[in-house]
């Protein structure tokens, strides 16, 4: 059976518990990830915790919605027991009424029905570097190969002691600005989670300086279990020329290469940066986006709903 619970009434140890022993573990997963991005998050369980979904929702204009927030790439349903697309229909079937518009983003391995919802795929890059370094250099573009070198000549520095704000300023200045879609509060629930994950030794921050001292590149990765996640990354145009982020994800792959894990580069839509991740060997992973309409026509008409909701 599966029961829909309210945030208080979720058992925070047994959720996780869940979460850790899952065979689709996400970080954005776990109960503390989802206070960060989305206070007051409600979820459906099922049998004793064997099978959870988080139900990330928000109310405007007097209406219930589930959203997905920002930093969440992947939610969905999470299980112990292997995952069929009846269990994902089951529990799609469960969401409360009260919810009148849904567009949540679920994980790859929620295969939904081929009718029945609006439902689209989204493009991830993984890539597995658990073989050793020279393997993963040999699968390199040519062109990421000479903007590692072009990076050395040019003597691009890196550094671990990058500060968080250092980072999120970064990109608020060079791309943030532009595009308008992080508001303040944003970037304050970015900075809870990188400030969490540092810690609780979760993560770190990576920085590529040019000759001068100027922050060209940084990315915040955060390790969970046996993935590897591409946070946040920003760069300033001098980036361009210097090809800091090629150098500084090469310094990363260089230092982890023949350990267990996947680096999750957390998108690829964007067909640059799909040819970016590619660059490195990266292959596509997909994973779809759910979207349920039950608001009135009426309401659909003036409001555009499913363009106006996001957090």
């Amino acid at each position: 059976m599966i029961n829909f619970l309210n945030h208080t009434g979720i058992d925070k140890h047994r959720w996780d518990d869940c979460i850790s022993k899952s065979l689709n573990r996400r970080v954005y997963a776990f109960s503390w990830y989802l206070d960060v991005v989305c206070p007051g998050w409600s979820a459906l369980i099922e049998d004793d915790y064997s099978s959870v979904f988080p139900l990330t929702q928000n109310r405007k204009w007097g209406i219930n919605y589930l959203f997905q927030p920002y930093f969440t790439q992947q939610l969905g349903l999470f299980s112990v027991n292997p995952i069929t697309k009846e269990h994902v229909t089951r529990f799609i079937k469960a969401i409360p009424l009260k919810f009148k518009y849904v567009d949540i983003q679920l994980n790859t391995m929620n295969d939904l029905e081929a009718s029945g919802y609006e439902s689209t795929q989204r493009v991830n890059h993984e890539l597995n570097i658990a073989p050793g370094y020279d393997e993963l250099y040999g699968r390199f573009a040519q062109n990421t190969r000479r903007n590692i070198r072009k990076s050395t000549e040019l003597k691009v520095v890196l550094s671990h002691k990058v500060a968080v704000d250092e980072l999120i300023e970064l990109f608020r200045e060079n791309f943030g600005s532009k595009e308008g879609k992080l508001q303040t509060m944003h970037y304050q629930t970015l900075r809870k989670l990188i400030v969490h994950c540092q810690k609780h030794d979760m993560g770190y921050i990576l920085g590529a300086y040019d000759k001068t001292g100027v922050l060209s590149a940084a990315a915040f990765f955060l390790f969970d279990n046996a993935t590897v996640y591409f946070l946040f990354a920003a760069s300033a145009p001098l980036a361009r020329e210097n090809g800091a982020m090629f150098f500084l994800i090469n310094h990363f792959l260089a230092e982890n290469a023949g350990k267990h894990f996947v680096l999750d580069f957390e998108g690829g839509n964007d067909p640059n940066l799909g040819r970016f991740y590619k660059s490195f060997g990266a292959d596509e992973v997909f994973y779809p986006i759910l979207r349920i309409n039950r608001l009135p026509k009426a309401i659909n008409r003036v409001l555009y709903f499913s363009r106006k909701l996001r957090q």
